[in-house]
This record gives C-alpha cells, sequence and structure tokens, in this order.
C-alpha cells in the first residue's frame, strides 16, 4: 500500500465514511466519493482495515457478541416496563377492568422496537433492497452501506458496470 492508501486506512477507521477519509487523506475532494469507494474495493486496503478493526476490537474487548448483549437487555429492559411515580415519587395507581387498583407501569414500545429492529438487521432479516417498477422496465437498486464487506460492495459495483441501465445508490 502506499502512504496515501494507509492514511485512508487509518481516516476511514475513524467514522467509517470512505467519502471524508478520502479528503482526509489528501486525495481531492471533487473526486473524494469516487475514490473512497474504489479504496474500500481494492483487496489489501479491506485486508489493512479489517485487521485494524479485529485489532481495535481485541484491544477494547467490544465486539459483536457485547454489543447483541446490550440491545437485548435494553429490549428486556423496554418490554419490562417502569413504574410511573407522581410528583412526589410514589407509584401511581390505575383501575384495571375488574375495578382493582394496581400500578400503574409504562411500556417503552419505541425504545423496544428499534432493538428489535437492530438485531434483524444483524441477523439480515432486512434487506436495503428495492423493488423499482416503470411502464418498460424493472429495475433492483441496491445500497451499499458502510457495515458492508468491501466484496459486497464490490459485486454491486461490477454489476452496475456491465448492466449501465440499473441505477444504485
Amino acid at each position: 500500500m502506499t502512504p496515501k492508501q494507509q492514511r485512508f486506512v487509518e481516516e476511514y477507521l475513524i467514522d467509517l465514511n470512505a467519502t471524508q477519509a478520502a479528503i482526509r487523506s489528501g486525495y481531492s475532494a471533487k473526486t473524494a466519493r469516487q475514490t473512497g469507494a474504489e479504496n474500500l474495493s481494492k483487496p489489501d486496503i479491506a485486508a489493512a482495515i479489517e485487521a485494524q478493526t479485529q485489532e481495535r476490537s481485541e484491544r477494547t474487548q467490544i465486539d459483536a457478541d457485547m454489543v447483541l448483549q446490550g440491545i437485548l437487555h435494553n429490549i428486556r429492559r423496554c418490554e419490562q416496563g417502569e413504574v410511573v411515580r407522581n410528583s412526589r415519587g410514589e407509584p401511581m395507581m390505575v383501575e384495571t377492568p375488574d375495578g382493582e387498583q394496581a400500578v400503574a407501569y409504562r411500556y417503552d414500545a419505541t425504545n423496544a422496537l428499534k432493538g428489535y429492529e437492530m438485531l434483524g438487521r444483524h441477523l439480515r432479516l432486512f434487506t436495503d433492497r428495492h423493488e423499482h417498477e416503470s411502464a418498460e422496465t424493472v429495475s433492483r437498486v441496491e445500497l451499499v452501506t458502510p457495515d458492508m464487506k468491501p466484496e459486497e460492495a464490490s459485486r454491486i459495483y461490477r454489476e452496475m458496470l456491465r448492466e449501465p441501465g440499473k441505477r444504485r445508490h
């Protein structure tokens, strides 16, 4: 790798933004988006990024298992509910359908669903591929995302070059 490419790797690991990493590495701002994408598709750069990411994960003890456990913990807390308290800090009471009094709980559906969404993305239950239909053709749009493996991004790029009628975002 050239010194500029090594600098790109270092800058990319800061925020996983290839365009900004290219600019900070000294590439032209006009072509930074293309240069960043090209750099990510180069096997030696992809390998260096993977190696440094793995090294950082080992050093910080932050890995996918830790992140997934944190998401699960927060989902469970959101589903468990939280006691609703009045201005004095006392639990609020509500009347149940059978006329009894019970402590009021607040279920945090928004954050529970966000946690499930994050887990679903990790398990690839959802896809960022969208079908677009027009009167003449049907085309598929595939998103290239920062967490995508370089080989997958390269495959999408190669398909785009072979099939110029398809647009990718």
